[in-house]
């Protein structure tokens, strides 16, 4: 194989929001919030938990990889015949937080995935930043 053939390409959306990690964190890890700005789910911020992300057109099965609380969060992201990674990265700044959202493994004949990826992420993460602002 060449390394064109085993190449994945990757997803990034960063975002400075006006939030503390903190805030975000609650966001990204507590189910009915999750469910606001993403799917439905069963999510819990333990690592190797095993959930769902349910959605109208199917599901996504996921497991949790990485819990920092407040710094970082990955689970897998497997749907279809897609096998990724999804890595939430909080940096605190100044003026709130840097949110960084790297999904990683489309593979080059996976152009659906990664394009319905490109253009999905960022509008769940505008959804992101409403619940952010609303939240207490």
């Amino acid at each position: 194989m060449t390394t064109a053939e085993t190449a994945t390409r990757s997803v990034v959306v960063e975002r400075e929001l006006p939030f503390p990690p903190e805030k975000i964190w609650r966001a990204l890890t507590q189910p009915h919030l999750i469910a606001e700005w993403l799917m439905k789910n069963e999510f819990k911020p333990e690592t190797g938990h095993h959930f769902r992300l349910e959605a109208d057109w199917g599901s996504i099965d996921c497991e949790v990889r990485t819990v920092e609380p407040n710094r970082a969060l990955s689970y897998t992201w497997d749907a279809y015949d897609l096998r990724s990674v999804v890595t939430w990265t909080l940096t605190p700044m100044e003026s709130g937080t840097h949110l960084r959202m790297e999904q990683t493994g489309f593979k080059p004949d996976q152009p659906r995935f990664y394009g319905g990826a490109k253009a999905g992420w960022p509008q769940f993460i505008d959804k992101l930043e409403a619940v952010l602002e609303r939240l207490d």
